[in-house]
């Protein structure tokens, strides 16, 4: 595709503006304006409007592409809850904040409200903060609320447990609240070795974070014995809820022993995900964490909604205003237009779609924990690694192919993973034309694996280095 400066001419306008009126006593001071004009490209509005919607087909979305990312939930995002946000547009969110300003904001904060009340039923907690802008801001904000609940106990701890097998912000999250990280190996059976859960196990602990069903599909049939021993030496244990589409309806990670959790709207709950946001993080908590958590919080008091800002135990805002409003509004709308049944289809379908690829394919790929799998799956091309193909080979072929890669290289403790995660919102029909890709690929790393190391031969770029254009981005026009 001619880059938009290419197709620049001199003297072509998309628009014409009037004339300023400005008057001349607020012009700039001369260290404030450019030495020279700025070098735009020069362009019809036709011209300018084709170039931009061309460029928006070259990528993939799940409203154009079927978005297997494993672990991230790249579900459907429903036309109806964007509606449902637009009838928010013309609200700041500061308005609660000026004095008076509660009055306006009554719709506003009941949203916010009832929005906390449905996700503290929907995970079995006791209270919701919904200020976090997305999973990893909501883990850091889960982790200082422990922090902050040992430190009133007066508590030395000093670390925090994680499996092998855990996203990598639940370390990291950790790490930055201060804390050292003891990491324990996956079982054969794929889930946290509990004897070495058991032996690492001390006074010292602060917190064990997990992710229930794991990040290998994995549902953790000793996670209520497991919270049952953290809170033994006075631990805590917090749910990373990022695999919370494999539950929904069907358990409570509160019922089953967990004292924190962060969930995903832009994930489990329909609002939009992927390039850099938006995102929204909320953290539920159980009884003893909520003296601690941020403020301001929506409180209810005679019929009326008002910001609680004054408590001297909080840990303090986390983000601005009360979080991503615009992305709650669309979760909250999700989860009224499903329901309670709804809601419970979500996981049966996602779980039931996860499967169906597994017994489809494993045939074709390795798979290292061959066992009934959640919402997602991870196979191994440590068989196509024979051939001289990597994970990284088939993902490009996807491309090729019209579907996004899935996740590749994760979980760690999979060799060459592939992890593959369909959501509920995709058809059967989509599904199996995924398989059938997915199985060619395979026949090819046995027949032509350099056809795969070639991919994707469809695309304006091919094989990019891609630590080096992450690191060394270039963002100017070169020609100019």
């Amino acid at each position: 595709m001619e880059l938009i400066y290419e197709k620049s001419r001199a003297g072509r306008r998309g628009v014409l503006l009037p004339a300023s009126d400005v008057p001349t006593a607020a012009v700039l001071p001369k260290s404030l304006l450019r030495a020279e004009s700025a070098r735009l490209p020069e362009l019809s509005e036709l011209e300018t409007v084709r170039h931009f919607t061309n460029l928006s087909r070259r990528n993939f979305s799940v409203d154009t592409n079927f978005y297997p990312l494993g672990s991230c939930t790249m579900k459907y995002n429903s036309k109806a809850i964007e509606e449902a946000a637009k009838l928010f547009g013309d609200f700041h969110p500061m308005t609660a904040l000026l004095p008076g300003g509660e009055r306006y904001a009554q719709g506003n904060l009941a949203m916010v409200h009832h929005l906390g009340e449905l996700l503290t039923e929907i995970t079995g907690m006791d209270e919701v903060t919904c200020q976090p802008l997305a999973g990893a801001h909501g883990e850091m904000t889960g982790i200082m609320l422990i922090a902050a609940y040992h430190r009133a106990k007066g508590n030395k701890k000093r670390y925090v447990i994680v499996p092998d097998s855990s996203h990598g912000t639940n370390p990291a999250s950790a790490a930055m609240a201060g804390y050292e990280i003891i990491t324990i190996p996956s079982a054969p059976y794929g889930d946290m070795d509990l004897d070495e859960f058991k032996a690492k196990m001390n006074g010292e602990v602060a917190a064990v974070m997990m992710t229930c069903p794991n990040t290998l599909g994995l549902f953790n049939p000793h996670i209520r014995e497991i919270c049952d021993i953290a809170h033994s030496f006075d631990a805590l244990v917090y749910y990373d809820g990022a695999n919370t589409n494999a539950i929904l309806g069907k358990v409570r990670p509160g019922d089953l022993g967990f004292d924190v959790i962060h969930l995903n709207l832009h994930k489990t709950f329909g609002t939009p995900h992927g390039a850099g946001g938006p995102g929204s993080g909320p953290v539920g908590v159980k009884q003893a964490l909520v003296p601690f958590l941020p403020m301001p919080r929506v409180v209810k008091k005679d019929g009326a909604y008002s910001l609680e800002t004054d408590n001297a135990a909080s840990i303090g805002r986390v983000s601005s205003f009360f979080g991503n409003f615009g992305v709650m509004v669309k979760a909250y709308a999700y989860i009224l237009m499903l329901g309670r049944q709804g809601l419970i289809k979500v996981s049966e379908q996602a779980v039931l779609n996860a499967n169906y690829i597994m017994s489809q394919l494993k045939s074709h790929y390795d798979l290292p924990y061959d066992f009934t799998c959640m919402h997602e799956c991870v196979f191994s091309a440590s068989r196509q690694l024979k051939h001289g193909v990597h994970a990284i080979d088939i993902a490009k072929y996807l491309i090729d192919r019209g579907f996004h890669p899935p996740t590749v290289y994760f979980p760690l403790n999979v060799k060459e993973a592939i992890m593959i995660e369909p959501t509920e919102t995709e058809s059967k029909e989509t599904i199996d034309a995924f398989i059938a890709v997915m199985k060619e690929a395979a026949e090819m790393a046995e027949k032509d694996p350099e056809a795969l190391h070639q991919a994707p031969v469809t695309m304006p770029v091919t094989r990019l280095d891609e630590t080096k254009a992450a690191r060394e981005q270039a963002v100017c026009y070169s020609k100019w």
